[in-house]
């Protein structure tokens, strides 16, 4: 028997009084995020919501995230946190691919109108049944017709509430795929799933009493809802939440609560870096507390390790993972990481880097990065096919292109759908971003291919530089040619004032084909 909740509830036991969640001027301690997470439960009873039912959550990083969220899985429901920048057609569907039966949706602003676009596609859903609109004013009445807000939800609530059993093999949390390759897909994830990968941080970083994590990441997101709220409830951290990433705002708060846990994609650390007035903050406070600095989500180049590392004298460490692994499935051993790679499978995962057969690959030679362990999910909802076709003999295959050297460290080479067929030649988008970023009037790029009718694909760089530097695309081509192979070397230089990238900060390489 293992409930998801217990994340919480034990750190409420243990730790009533200590502050779990700090927002803005919002402060919650452990008892308090739990004795409203049972008054969300207490509240979905009332609705009629069963065991193993599911309820949407579509939230920024506020404290409603959690509340909410352990309150599901205390009810045994199931969580299915949506991403906040959907609009109402994405929002239809996912509860309806779902099977949602309520929708727990935070009222936005002006700039993003997350309510409105949330009750339009609630409305445009035939199974789920009911709307609670998050606001942030406690007094407010909901504007939509036969919908109460959060406060009223749980108005008179008891505050206490005895957890559902669930067994460990039961799905506690769906996480929907970006649908790069079709309709995103529900990855099941199980109680066993997610306890396991919250509680990976002990064997991958020393434990303290009392952390303090910085959290911008999206908790809708696999990263930071599991490596940083499940992972940190479990340690008894202090959580500083961020509902929306900029450098200032960030160290901003790294020196105000005195951070030791920071985590981010590459595309942040890259903005801290580059930050021209970070000296206005007191870097040497920040880095004297910050003793962990996580990296994920997409690969990170060597040059943002660098500077990064410089700038805030501390410490990097690259994992690696999908949502389809809860999602951590390698990370870099704390104080032996090495610089471009992933590091090492965590305890109790094995990882194979295989051919198109699914047979090994020599070590250093390049193959698909198969995993096998208790971190891989119980399968795609309702899609028995795809599950099939991800899954293979106990594998699951992530279509991510990666090596492995001669002392065992993994490295991540590219996605099977960003490779480049140029001419025969198989061309790595990463590769080439790589060699590119050592370019002194180079700030960040993106290496896409475009089609060719001479040679099926040709290579493409977007390029944003550093400020104030005059480059042109022939210097940039030149310069390529120079350090890359012949047939690498692209053809072809946009340059942007900035990448698009998703809620998560991966660059939208889709959108720039």
């Amino acid at each position: 028997m293992l409930n998801l909740a217990v994340l919480l509830e034990d750190s409420a036991r243990n730790v009533p009084d200590r502050t779990a969640v700090i927002c803005g001027e919002m402060r919650f301690t452990y008892a308090e995020i739990n004795a409203k997470a049972n008054q969300v439960a207490n509240g979905l009873k009332k609705l009629g919501i069963e065991k193993g039912q599911k309820v949407a959550l579509s939230s920024p990083n506020l404290p409603f995230f959690p509340i909410i969220y352990y309150g599901i899985l205390k009810a045994g429901a199931v969580v299915v946190p949506l991403n906040i920048l959907f609009k109402s057609r994405e929002i239809a569907y996912h509860l309806d691919d779902s099977d949602a039966r309520a929708f727990f949706c935070f009222e936005g602003s002006k700039e993003l109108p997350l309510g409105e676009e949330g009750f339009k596609g609630f409305q445009n859903t035939d199974a789920c049944e009911n709307f609670v609109l998050l606001t942030l004013d406690p007094k407010a009445e909901s504007p939509y017709e036969n919908t109460q807000t959060f406060w009223q939800f749980i108005e008179n609530e008891p505050t206490e509430f005895e957890s559902e059993t669930t067994s460990e093999t039961d799905t506690a949390v769906i996480l929907y795929t970006s649908g790069t390759t079709g309709q995103p897909k529900g990855a099941e994830l199980t109680h066993l799933n997610v306890v396991l990968n919250a509680r990976l941080s002990d064997t991958m970083y020393p434990r303290r009493d009392a952390d303090v994590h910085l959290i911008t990441l999206p908790l809708f997101h696999s990263f930071g809802q599991v490596v940083q709220m499940n992972a940190g409830f479990y340690n008894r951290a202090t959580l500083v939440l961020l509902p929306r990433f900029t450098p200032e705002d960030a160290l901003t708060l790294m020196e105000k609560h005195d951070v030791t846990i920071f985590a981010g994609v590459p595309t942040m650390y890259w903005a801290l870096f580059n930050y021209a007035d970070a000296d206005r903050f007191d870097l040497e406070r920040i880095s004297k507390n910050l003793r962990l600095c996580k990296s994920g989500g997409s690969p990170l180049p060597v040059e943002v390790l660098k500077g990064f590392e410089a700038k805030f004298n501390t410490k990097m460490v690259e994992g690696y993972g999908l949502s389809e692994t809860s999602p951590v499935a390698v990370f870099n051993k704390y104080g032996e990481s090495k610089a471009g790679s992933i590091g090492f499978p965590v305890w109790g995962v094995e990882v194979r880097i295989v051919d198109e057969n699914g047979d090994d690959v020599p070590e250093g030679s390049l193959g698909e990065i198969a995993i096998r362990g208790h971190c891989v999910m119980k399968g795609y909802y309702k899609r028995p096919e795809a599950t099939q076709a991800a899954i293979r003999n106990g594998w699951f295959h992530t279509g991510d292109i990666g090596r492995r050297d001669a002392e065992g460290y993994l490295y991540i080479t590219d996605r099977v759908k960003d490779m480049i067929l140029r001419g025969g030649f198989n061309v790595y988008p990463r590769e080439l971003e790589e060699v590119l970023m050592t370019h002194e009037g180079v700030s960040l790029c993106a290496i896409v291919g475009v089609a060719s009718n001479e040679h099926g694909e040709e290579i493409k760089a977007y390029i944003v530089k550093k400020d104030g530097v005059e480059l042109t695309e022939t210097e940039i081509i030149e310069w390529c040619k120079a350090n890359m192979a012949s047939y690498k070397y692209p053809r072809f230089v946009e340059f942007l004032e900035s990448l698009p990238m998703t809620a998560t900060g991966k660059i939208l390489k889709r959108e720039l084909r």
